[in-house]
């Protein structure tokens, strides 16, 4: 192959239209003035696009101010609720220590006071996803249970708690506190 075929051939073939020369009588202003409208045509949609990309670069930023100010307040305020319950609680024991302090007070009054507030703490935990680890009885479980001591039993089977010494808490369902308990051993 000549040096002149290998040239003709680098050319890709829908350029060799244009770069051949004009043999008809079109003029040469024709394509220039195709090649300007398609390049303001190109232009503009760049512009479009490019109008497009700040405005959603603008509102991806406004979301991400507001998200975090929405988690901040959620992580100021996150409690506010069960403080609210739990006012309920401090009232209730209030209540209690101010009859308490009464020497006229009824003894059995005061127990059945005491067992109204536990009972009413123990609706506001359980309203916000807490609840008693009491393995009274239980196979020892060391993932919920911590074993204070063992003492040797023959009245139940070995590794069963057979005292809680201290309730343990999950809060929706992961452990906050492990319950202290005592585990029986082979006697």
């Amino acid at each position: 192959m000549s040096t002149e075929q290998e040239s003709d051939r680098s050319i890709p073939p829908e350029l060799e239209t244009e770069a051949a020369p004009e043999s008809s009588e079109a003029p040469p202003q024709a394509s220039e003035d195709s090649l300007q409208s398609q390049l303001e045509a190109a232009q503009a949609k760049a512009e479009e696009h490019w109008s497009q990309l700040l405005r959603t670069k603008a509102e991806i930023e406004n979301l991400r101010r507001r998200h975090a100010g929405e988690l901040e307040k959620a992580h100021k305020f996150a409690l506010d609720n069960f403080v609210r319950e739990l006012l309920q609680v401090r009232d209730s024991l209030e209540l209690g220590h101010q009859a308490a302090q009464d020497e006229k007070t009824d003894v059995q009054k005061l127990r059945e006071g005491t067992e109204l507030t536990l009972k009413l703490l123990t609706d506001v935990m359980g309203k916000f996803g807490v609840e008693a680890i009491d393995p009274q009885g239980q196979p020892f479980d060391p993932e919920y249970h911590q074993a204070m001591t063992m003492q040797p039993r023959s009245d139940v089977p070995p590794n069963t708690v057979i005292e809680v010494i201290q309730k343990g808490y999950l809060l929706n369902g992961r452990l906050v506190r492990p319950a202290m308990v005592i585990v029986s051993s082979a006697g």
